[in-house]
């Protein structure tokens, strides 16, 4: 039985997980890459690790997959405008194909700074467009498509659930409501499955579909890679608030039109974050990349505990006086760490029990870290905490060289013997390796710097 609780977005209700076998399947949505992701696309990324490690710590095992979009996401969101890659590409003044491998290393870097637990498969949209074509033909022999000038558009009013995953309004929704209206669409909520490539146009990623040139709509790769990769229905997908209402919509409606079966038991959707008040865009100058934050002095790390310092439903607002003060958070902790090498310092036997509980709880991070911030804990507990968070707290503290406590104590003794200078001489050199003594009543204390 499982300990977590986790809020389902197909429900709108928390509700305790109950996995369907012995692995938990999970699909994260990844990022379209076609420029380096910010911070606020990072975020989810954070939740959604700290939910697989909640499911390490619980015992389960966990199969998850993340996508990397190479193709077919169009800058509307919907069937309009230009493919994000293309874009990227003309900006870059490279290929699409170049422009996708640089933003994927990126992004894996970014993954690797963050600590965050890799996926069983990192998936590439351009590498299931078979199955994007059999899927679309499944869909068609199942009587949920029709082909128009422009492609191959999926009939929502054939699909009975259509509206209730998001609760959309159907009969409220008027043309252009979601995305730009093209008349020869059956109904406003309908949706490209495979977008054709009209004559003259430059649109380097290809293939044959129909006896004419096209790419999959955005929403169909998901459903594939679940549909190879994982196998449906899943237990969680994971994604952001913006997905619901179309994207995570549409995956659904493919995955019945196709196998004619939902696609996964539990949705879990993470709200955005805004910079200083306002919305993240570039027009304002906000848009921060980690390499931004480690210029400004910060780490992922500092970031990383800015985020789980709060709730993955929440509305967050970033500011870099609270990335400081996440910042020193974390290097209270390591002091703390610094302080169980120093002495025998013994933590409550449920200390680590009532922090995961906390965790499991909804993912409330925030609440876990508060019991953190007042409990007595062990070197033990903290190594614990570090496996459930990944904030690199044992590895960013280690302890100090038998040659450091040597200087310490010789620190100690020219004290005693009022050699103020040798003393200051010390923890001058002290100081260069990034540590500070504190005198106590109890002696002197190292810590970090």
């Amino acid at each position: 039985m499982s300990n977590l609780k986790i809020y389902n977005t197909a429900s709108r209700k928390i509700e305790t997980f109950k996995p369907s076998g012995d692995v938990v399947k999970i699909y994260t949505c990844g990022p379209t890459v076609y420029s380096e992701a910010h911070i606020g696309n990072l975020t989810a990324y954070i939740y959604w690790d700290l939910m697989v490690r909640t499911l390490l710590a619980d015992g389960f095992n966990v199969k998850r997959v993340l996508n990397l979009t190479d193709v077919g996401h169009l800058v509307s969101d919907g069937d309009e405008g230009e493919d994000k890659l293309e874009k990227g590409a003309k900006r870059d003044g490279t290929s699409v194909w170049d422009v996708a491998e640089k933003y994927i290393n990126i992004f894996k870097k970014d993954y690797s700074d963050l600590e965050l637990y890799p996926p069983a498969k990192w998936a590439r949209a351009t590498d299931y467009i078979e199955g994007d074509i059999q899927a679309v033909n499944k869909m068609t022999e199942n009587g949920f498509t029709y082909e128009i000038e422009d492609g191959v558009y999926f009939d929502t009013s054939k699909f009975d659930g259509y509206a209730d995953f998001a609760k959309i309004d159907l009969e409220g929704l008027k043309a252009g409501a979601r995305v730009d209206f093209n008349s020869e669409k059956r109904n406003a909520s309908d949706f490209a499955v495979w977008k054709f490539i009209k004559p003259g146009e430059k649109h380097a990623m290809r293939w044959d579909y129909l006896g004419r040139p096209g790419y999959p709509g955005w929403h169909l790769e998901c459903a594939t890679i679940i549909h190879e990769e994982l196998g449906e229905p899943i237990d969680i997908h994971t994604g952001g608030i913006d997905h619901i209402p179309i994207h995570h919509t549409n995956e659904i409606a493919e995955c019945y039109g196709a196998y004619g079966h939902s696609l996964a038991k539990y949705w879990l959707h993470c709200n955005f974050i805004t910079i200083d008040g306002e919305k993240i865009s570039k027009s304002l100058g906000n848009v921060y990349s980690l390499g931004d934050l480690n210029e400004r002095g910060f780490s992922a790390m500092d970031y990383k505990m800015w985020v789980l310092s709060g709730h993955y439903q929440g509305t967050r607002n970033f500011t870099f006086e609270s990335l400081e003060g996440a910042k020193n958070r974390r290097l209270n902790w390591r002091n703390r760490i610094a302080e169980c090498y120093q002495s025998e310092i013994v933590g409550g036997t449920d200390a680590f029990s009532e922090i995961l509980a906390a965790v499991n709880n909804n993912m409330n991070s925030s609440e876990a870290f508060a019991i953190i911030d007042n409990k007595n804990l062990s070197l033990e507990d903290w190594k614990k905490i570090d496996e459930l968070f990944g904030l690199r707290l044992i590895a960013d503290t280690p302890d100090i060289s038998e040659e450091t406590y040597s200087l310490i104590r010789e620190r100690e003794e020219a004290r005693l013997k009022k050699d103020y200078a040798r003393s200051d001489e010390i923890r001058d050199l002290l100081a260069k390796q990034n540590i500070a003594v504190k005198d106590t009543a109890n002696g002197a204390v190292w810590q970090y710097l």
